[in-house]
C-alpha cells in the first residue's frame, strides 16, 4: 500500500468522502509493509520508527503542517452533531463560535513545521489521521451504549461506566472511565457520545446539548471550566471515558484494518493494544 491508499482506507472506514482539514499526508510513501502508529507522533517517535525499520509513521493528533493550523475548521462538524441532538442549527453555530476562535488563535502561534520538517529530513513517510478515527471511536462507543442500555430506561451513570469497561481499551487503560458530574446512582437519561469534531466545544456547546434533552454526555475529556459550569447548571451528567483509551478505540479500527491487509503495525505513543 501507499500513503494515499491508507488515507482512502481511513476515510472509507469513517464514512467520509473528503480528507478533513486536520488530516493529511506530510511525506508520501509507497510499498508500505511496516507502520508505526500512535496518539502523538513527533520527533522522538519519528527517530525511533527509523531505528525500528518502519516504512510509515501515522500520528493521530495533528502535529505538523496544515493539519495542525487548520484543526479549528473541523470543529464545524460539531454543528451537525448538535443538530442531531435537537439543538437548532442557528443556536448550534453560535454556541460553537467562541471556542472555535480560541482554538484557531492558539494554534496560529504553534510551531506547526517541527515534526513535519523532521520527517522530511529523515526521509520518513509521515501522515496524520485525526477526525476519521475519532468518528470511528464515537460511533463504536455510541453503538455499544445504545445496545447495553436499550432495555434499561432507568440506567445509571454506573451502568454507563460498566458498559464502557467491556471494551478492551477501557479495560487496559490506567485512566479508567470516570463520572465527572453526577453520582453513580443518578439516572443517565438520554446518553449522547461526542468524541469527534477536533476538540471540545466549550461551555456553551455543552449547555446547548443539555437544554436539547441530553441527559448524560459521554466524552473523551473535558476541561475544568466546562465541568464547573455543568455542575453549576445542574441539568446534566458527564462521564469522561478517557482520552488515550477513547482515541485508541478509533485508532485500533484503522490499525486492525491495516493488519488485515498484511501490514505489520507497531502500536506506540499512548495507543493501547486491545489484544
Amino acid at each position: 500500500m501507499n500513503t494515499q491508499e491508507i488515507m482512502d482506507l481511513a476515510l472509507e472506514l469513517a464514512g467520509l468522502k473528503e480528507v478533513p482539514e486536520d488530516c493529511g499526508i506530510i511525506v508520501e510513501g509507497d510499498n508500505i509493509k511496516k507502520v508505526a502508529i500512535g496518539v502523538d507522533m513527533e520527533l522522538a517517535e519519528l527517530m525511533l520508527a527509523k531505528e525500528l525499520g518502519v516504512d510509515l509513521v501515522i500520528t493521530h493528533h495533528p502535529t505538523g503542517g496544515s493539519a495542525r493550523i487548520n484543526l479549528h475548521k473541523v470543529m464545524d462538524n460539531q454543528i451537525d452533531k448538535m443538530v442531531a441532538a435537537g439543538v437548532p442549527i442557528n443556536k448550534a453555530q453560535k454556541a460553537l463560535c467562541e471556542k472555535k476562535g480560541q482554538v484557531e488563535r492558539a494554534l496560529h502561534v504553534s510551531n506547526y513545521d517541527r515534526s513535519a520538517s523532521a520527517a522530511r529530513l529523515l526521509n520518513m513517510p509521515f501522515m496524520g489521521i485525526h477526525t476519521p478515527t475519532d468518528i470511528m471511536a464515537e460511533r463504536k462507543v455510541q453503538n455499544l451504549l445504545d445496545e447495553k442500555l436499550k432495555d434499561n430506561p432507568k440506567a445509571t451513570l454506573q451502568d454507563i461506566v460498566d458498559a464502557l469497561e467491556t471494551l478492551p481499551e477501557y479495560q487496559k487503560t490506567l485512566a479508567k472511565p470516570v463520572i465527572r458530574v453526577g453520582g453513580k446512582d443518578d439516572f443517565a437519561g438520554k446518553v449522547y457520545v461526542t468524541m469527534a469534531g477536533g476538540t471540545g466545544g466549550g461551555v456553551a456547546v455543552q449547555k446547548a446539548y443539555f437544554e436539547a434533552g441530553v441527559g448524560t454526555a459521554v466524552v473523551m475529556h473535558m476541561p475544568e471550566d466546562v465541568i464547573k459550569a455543568v455542575k453549576e447548571q445542574n441539568i446534566g451528567n458527564v462521564v469522561v471515558a478517557g482520552h488515550m483509551a477513547s482515541d485508541s478505540v478509533g485508532i485500533n479500527e484503522l490499525a486492525m484494518a491495516l493488519e488485515g491487509k498484511g501490514i505489520e503495525v507497531i502500536r506506540m505513543s499512548g495507543l493501547i493494544d486491545p489484544k
